[in-house]
């Protein structure tokens, strides 16, 4: 007598490979998920309008020394160009004007990038902080905006470096540790679900949010080579999904985050080796991605996956080393990998058949513990970004060496 599949397992494992069985587990999970956290893809969109959409349209309008200002969606070549053909003291002009605009066009000098958002966000607190003693506004507006203007302020912190600020809706952000202008080998976290300002660092379960992770990928890097030359990227310049809702479950907002994060290699020195780090449903981000990224994306790994929207690692069209891991204790190991119509993501990454190199995980806890420091996972992470592949250890009793070929051209 049949029954149902175990959660977690490859579609190829399922009796038959009857589309039955994936329309029923698929409709349960559609089911499960509103019950438990309602339509989330309608009840967390961006409002229309905002700060940075009134900024650029009056980028649009403007001149500078007599010449029309580029679109600020042109290539990031095109922007370094003309970025490139203005004196300091109308960058500066144009930063001071247009703070939301000049802080987060690719191709603009990373530095005057700092400087624009820096501005950003100071008219940002101000805005937050009259909020939390508007009356019009209930007690949780209130409460909201009093977190808010604390994280500006922190993110306000001297030498921290902004790389990009958008406060509209839940916000998009993306901070730097290091030399960006110099690293020649640049590594980017891609996080995954409720990533917004207020999620953007974490007091509590530091490790948990973007700049945490990022900043201990940076020190780990920093203690397997001192002398090299790096730079790592908290990049939560994208929407993600709010709670495990249907956004979550579909692939809308990494279709609309792989064209950010394309955009976002592509503005990087043509010079540096970039390596994407990719958490939860930022691997699908990242699995979405891969085919359109820059030949200067060598390594692509991925931790907590719910997939990457294919069925193999070749699905991805990538010549870019693809990596994975998952420790003993991830929920997301339950979760079906399976892709039915718009819902569900593909397969398994860390699966025997999926083709990724398989990394160990050990001393890692939980959905959110990969970059904590001393477990295998952020020691791996750190020896791929600086380029020490010989170094990384692979996750037990899993088939072909994960380090294999590495000195050659990437097999998968």
């Amino acid at each position: 007598m049949s029954s149902f599949p175990e959660l977690g397992s490859s579609p190829t494992s399922w009796p038959g490979d009857s589309p039955v069985w994936r329309a029923v587990l698929a409709l349960a999970v559609v089911f499960v998920l509103l019950a438990t956290t309602g339509w989330t893809a309608i009840r967390h969109h961006h409002p229309a309008g905002g700060p940075r959409e009134a900024a650029v349209a009056a980028w649009r309008t403007a001149s500078i020394g007599g010449r029309d200002l580029p679109d600020p969606e042109s290539a990031p070549r095109t922007l370094a160009r003309f970025f490139r053909s203005l004196t300091a003291a109308q960058k500066s002009r144009l930063a001071d004007r247009f703070p939301l605009v000049v802080g987060n066009l690719g191709g603009a000098p990373v530095e005057l990038r700092y400087h624009a958002n820096r501005i950003a966000l100071d008219d940002a607190r101000r805005t937050a902080k009259e909020r939390m003693n508007d009356q019009r506004l209930t007690e949780v507006g209130r409460q909201e905006a009093g977190r808010l203007m604390h994280r500006f302020e922190s993110m306000l912190t001297e030498g921290r470096q902004i790389l990009a600020f958008d406060p509209t809706g839940p916000g998009r952000a993306a901070e730097v540790f290091g030399d960006l202008s110099q690293a020649r080998q640049v590594s980017v976290v891609v996080p995954g679900v409720d990533t917004n300002l207020v999620n953007f660092e974490r007091t509590e379960r530091t490790y948990t949010a973007p700049v945490g992770m990022a900043q201990s990928l940076y020190e780990a890097q920093r203690a397997e080579r001192p002398d090299a030359r790096t730079a790592v990227v908290a990049w939560a310049d994208y929407t993600s999904p709010a709670g495990l809702g249907v956004d979550a479950a579909t692939g809308r907002l990494a279709e609309e985050g792989a064209v950010r994060l394309d955009s976002f290699v592509d503005s990087l020195s043509a010079a540096s080796r970039v390596s994407l780090f990719c958490h939860s449903y930022g691997s699908v981000v990242c699995g979405v991605a891969a085919n359109k990224l820059s030949p200067k994306v060598t390594d692509i790994a991925v931790a907590g996956s719910p997939g990457m929207r294919v069925e193999n690692a070749a699905g991805l069209g990538t010549r870019a080393r693809v990596w994975a891991t998952r420790d003993a204790d991830d929920w997301i190991q339950d979760v079906p990998y399976m892709e039915f119509g718009a819902l569900g993501h593909g397969a398994d990454p860390v699966s025997q058949g999926f083709g990724a190199r398989v990394l160990s995980a050990d001393r890692a806890f939980g959905h959110a513990g990969y970059f904590e420091p001393g477990t295998d996972s952020l020691e791996n992470f750190a020896e791929i970004g600086v380029g020490a592949l010989g170094s990384v250890d692979c996750a037990a009793g899993r088939g072909p060496d994960c380090r294999a070929g590495i000195h050659g051209p990437a097999d998968v």
